[in-house]
């Protein structure tokens, strides 16, 4: 079923609680399964998550994580390490085309035992549990962040520790620079220098509550509603922090191009539009190209020129996003360029109303797309995707929006 959403005005002054970051609390599930001495708190409500503490907690031999990405890469490595224990980890149609041999090869290379039960390089996975010693091993940095992460987050577990070589250039580095101050955070030792990553063997860590902090990647869908309000517009979002650790707490920084000032207090941020948007806008997200979708429709809606590139880890995702978002914004009337890094378009003198955004089984086309309503009605297909990150966020919208008549 899709929603309607009409032109809607963003209610300045409104509260909003953002969930905490999936991508912090994925992390810190496989360290807390690995470290009992850990304890979590703000865990995400997010599918995601919800499939990787599921599969952490019960003990079945067939594991299906559906969409979910992270699970699949970060369990391949968990269960590779886990002594006698056989798992078969299988997902969706999609997370079957999505490659993943370049993470088993790695594990490979450290003794574990895994085997490709259709097609090389994909999932489904046979994992045959053992005890790893850990070592040295080469790994692409180019394709994704996550193959890297997954090895760091067993590393501190093996007998020799883990030597990660990064073989060219890194992307979403601070995907990676997260995940190590997670680990030192949990007293556990990271250096991370140049491209190498070295984490050295670590047995037992002292009992900790860690608290996740709120999601930057989904604060970037309220941003974009203020940027795209009138002056003056206000949001203020609950226990974001400074000095975060997640990259995308860029944020601030890119959306001060679109005119929106961030003020940060001990309860969090409050964001304000407070001046004019460019003209144009040309930024390389190779280091948080989780934030491309929603700059992209900002652009479109403030009839800004936009350029985005280091995005060809997008193809990979839950659907091709670069592919997705060109068919997307197509349909407002602009013309698309895009290969496999980036994506272009000029402005549209004229939004069309009431077009139909497909959402391609993937939560961040209708995350991202949602704020144009500030500027024209338009209708969200399959809207309960975005339960994968961010469940609650249609309530949410609905209290910080109302129709503007």
């Amino acid at each position: 079923m899709d929603i309607r959403l009409p032109k809607s005005k963003v209610l300045s002054g409104k509260v909003v609680v953002i969930p905490g970051s999936k991508s912090e609390t994925n992390r810190l599930l496989i360290l807390r399964a690995l470290y009992p001495e850990i304890s979590i708190s703000n865990i995400s409500p997010s599918d995601d998550s919800r499939v990787l503490l599921t599969a952490l907690e019960f003990n079945d031999k067939k594991l299906n994580v559906g969409h979910a990405g992270t699970a699949m890469r970060f369990l391949t490595a968990y269960f590779s390490m886990q002594r006698g224990r056989t798992t078969m980890l299988t997902g969706s149609e999609r997370m079957q085309q999505r490659p993943i041999g370049p993470l088993v090869e790695a594990l490979r290379n450290l003794g574990a035992i895994i085997d490709y039960i259709d097609k090389d390089g994909f999932p489904p996975l046979a994992i045959e549990g053992r005890n790893l010693k850990g070592g040295s091993v080469k790994v692409s940095a180019d394709i994704s962040s996550q193959f890297i992460t997954s090895l760091m987050l067993i590393g501190p577990k093996l007998a020799n520790g883990i030597t990660i070589d990064l073989d060219s250039k890194i992307t979403s580095a601070p995907y990676i620079e997260m995940t190590a101050e997670l680990l030192r955070r949990c007293g556990i030792s990271v250096s991370f220098d140049g491209n190498r990553v070295e984490i050295p063997y670590c047995p037992k860590v002292h009992p900790q509550e860690i608290t996740v902090e709120p999601d930057w990647s989904s604060a970037s869908y309220f941003y974009s509603m203020v940027a795209l309000s009138d002056e003056g517009t206000s949001l203020h979002l609950k226990n974001f922090r400074r000095n975060s650790i997640q990259g995308d707490s860029i944020l601030p920084m890119i959306y001060e191009q679109f005119g929106v000032s961030t003020q940060f207090s001990d309860d969090g941020i409050t964001i304000i539009k407070e001046g004019d948007s460019p003209s144009n806008i040309d930024l390389d997200l190779n280091r948080n190209p989780d934030l491309a979708q929603t700059i992209a429709v900002t652009c479109l809606g403030l009839g800004v020129d936009c350029r985005l590139s280091g995005l060809h880890t997008l193809k990979i995702k839950e659907t091709d996003r670069i592919s997705a978002m060109k068919s997307e914004l197509s349909k407002f009337g602009v013309l698309v360029s895009a290969d496999g890094d980036s994506i272009s378009f000029g402005r549209t003198p004229h939004l069309p109303s009431d077009i139909s955004i497909n959402t391609y089984d993937d939560h961040r086309m209708a995350l991202a797309f949602a704020p144009l309503s500030v500027k024209v009605p338009l209708s969200i297909e399959n809207p309960d995707v975005v339960t994968k990150s961010f469940p609650g966020f249609w309530e949410i919208f609905q209290n910080v929006c109302q129709p503007n008549v």
